[in-house]
Parts: structure tokens; sequence; C-alpha cells
């Protein structure tokens, strides 16, 4: 790994889920979507944090549920967005499970609404933080 984790590495990782979580909707694929969808989010909650300085290159957060709490008490809670992003990324990560470990595959409008709402998430925390 030659760079450095930052903000913007961890923006552009999620600009390019969300990318594909599109391209994988369209060649209907509703459970790549969603596990697509879902990164977006998860690397866009990590832009959040290294942009805050509550997440570094020597104390990265390693777990899908550390992240989301970390997200939740440094973003949500101490105001930096609103807290329908919060629950947003805890639904679509649930569908990101059904998605990765059930034999049942994810309904296209839950996918689409998971793009919708990755898609939200992103711009939110680049605006916010300038990204």
């Amino acid at each position: 790994m030659t760079r450095r984790r930052s903000p913007k590495t961890y923006i552009a990782k999620a600009e390019r889920a969300l990318s594909t979580a599109r391209l994988n909707l369209k060649a209907k694929d509703p459970d790549g979507a969603c596990d697509r969808a879902y990164y977006a989010m998860f690397n866009a909650a990590h832009a959040a944090l290294f942009a805050l300085g509550a997440e570094g290159v020597t104390r990265p957060i390693k777990t899908h549920s550390g992240l989301e709490a970390k997200f939740g008490q440094e973003v949500i809670v101490a105001g930096h967005l609103p807290a329908e992003h919060g629950r947003n990324l805890s639904k679509v990560q649930k569908y990101r499970e059904v998605a990765d470990y059930s034999a049942e595959p994810v309904e296209v409008t839950d996918a689409a609404w998971s793009i919708e709402q990755a898609a939200a998430f992103v711009d939110a925390v680049k605006t916010k933080f300038g990204l």
C-alpha cells in the first residue's frame, strides 16, 4: 500500500463503489448493487471520521459494527450530519448482509433505495467535510 489513508482516499473509494453499485443494478444484480452501495457508505463514513480526527492511520477502525458505532457517536450525535444518515447506514448494512450471506436475493426496489441512500450519504460527507 503506497498511499496513506486520508479522507480523500476514502471518499475516492466511496465514489468508485457507488459507481459500481449503479452498474450492478443496471446489470440486474441487486445483491451486488447492495454490497457496493454499503461499501460506498462504509468508505464515506471512514472519510468523515478521518476528517474529524476520530480515526487515524495508527488507529483504524477494523469492524463494521465499530465503524457504525464510532460514526454514530462522532458524526451523528455530535451534530455534523442528520440522524437519518446513521439510520440509513444501518439499514443498507442489513441489506448487504442479506445480499452477501443469504440464499434469498435482495429486492430490486431495496437495491435501488440503497443506492439512493448511499449517494445522499456520500454527497453529505463530501459537502460537510469539503471533500
